[in-house]
């Protein structure tokens, strides 16, 4: 197979699973192929599909993914709302700060690994601040961030409590005493 006729097929997010696994087995080790084909999985969960989610060929590709030396695979990877807890806890210690930030970001991501990040990098820090699964302290915490980024994703936070939102609302940054004052006046009056 060549890798052209390769690549122009991995563009196709209706590209059957089957067919992306195959592409996957004739280019093991290609860091091209490897962050084509885990871009392609996200395109396909653009819209979130429950039994995409089950497919063990979706999983098996994304744990195979995981540990691909393309960086761009694996961040793919650690953003995909398909990627199983045991993966994305594995990317959690990923040596690319990108890597963890998604990882920061997914919604799959348990817990006890969203508060391991509350002390990386920025940019990691400013994807806890806007996952809805994470802690309410950690959200107060990083309402206190140094980093305006950080305070503004705590403010648009889903989760993000009442007493947050005040706290915020007289946010030195205009920018994030308006994102969360608008909150307060849609959700809490």
């Amino acid at each position: 197979m060549e890798m052209d006729i390769a690549l122009d097929e991995l563009s196709d997010k209706t590209l059957d699973i089957k067919r992306v696994e195959q592409i996957y087995n004739s280019f093991i080790g290609d860091k091209v192929l490897e962050s084509k084909i885990a871009m392609n999985l996200s395109m396909k969960t653009s819209v979130y599909d429950k039994e995409l989610g089950k497919s063990e060929t979706m999983i098996s590709l994304l744990k195979k993914l995981s540990t691909s030396e393309s960086m761009e695979a694996r961040w793919a990877v650690a953003k995909n709302p398909h990627t199983p807890i045991e993966i994305l806890t594995n990317l959690a210690n990923d040596k690319i700060n990108l890597v963890r930030a998604l990882v920061a970001t997914n919604q799959n991501t348990p817990k006890d690994i969203l508060q391991k990040f509350f002390s990386d990098e920025k940019i990691v820090r400013d994807g806890l601040s806007g996952n809805p699964n994470t802690p309410e302290k950690y959200l107060n915490l990083l309402a206190d961030d140094s980093d305006k980024m950080v305070r503004l994703r705590v403010a648009e936070n889903p989760a993000t409590s009442k007493a947050i939102l005040e706290k915020l609302s007289c946010d030195s940054q205009k920018d994030v005493s308006i994102a969360a004052s608008k909150r307060l006046e849609k959700e809490f009056k």
